[in-house]
């Protein structure tokens, strides 16, 4: 799994909780990955318009504080394309450690 993909799944696991604006999915990444992870806007806001397109996520706008915010929320897709990728990971995981002798 390259880092583009990684990206898009991490994105879809924050959207799975609650639905989020761009910022916020930013933040969750790194807070729940203790600093380890980040998503920079450079490729963040494009994996969002790209997940937008193949529908895994839809977006609306909301007004905050005077200013307009778009939201994200993950759809019925986006959950199937979660849990799909979630598996596909675990498998990876094992594989690793099983080449390098680890426990999972």
């Amino acid at each position: 799994m390259n880092s583009r993909e990684q990206l898009r799944m991490l994105i879809l696991a924050v959207l799975e909780r609650q639905p989020e604006h761009g910022y916020a999915i930013a933040q969750a990444i790194k807070n729940r990955s203790e600093g380890l992870l980040t998503a920079r806007e450079g490729t963040l806001y494009p994996a969002l318009h790209a997940l937008e397109a193949e529908e895994l996520i839809e977006s609306s706008e909301h007004d905050a504080g005077g200013r307009t915010r778009r939201e994200y929320r993950l759809t019925e897709k986006g959950h199937k394309a979660l849990q799909k990728t979630r598996g596909d990971w675990h498998k990876k995981i094992q594989a690793v450690n099983a080449v390098l002798g680890g426990e999972l």
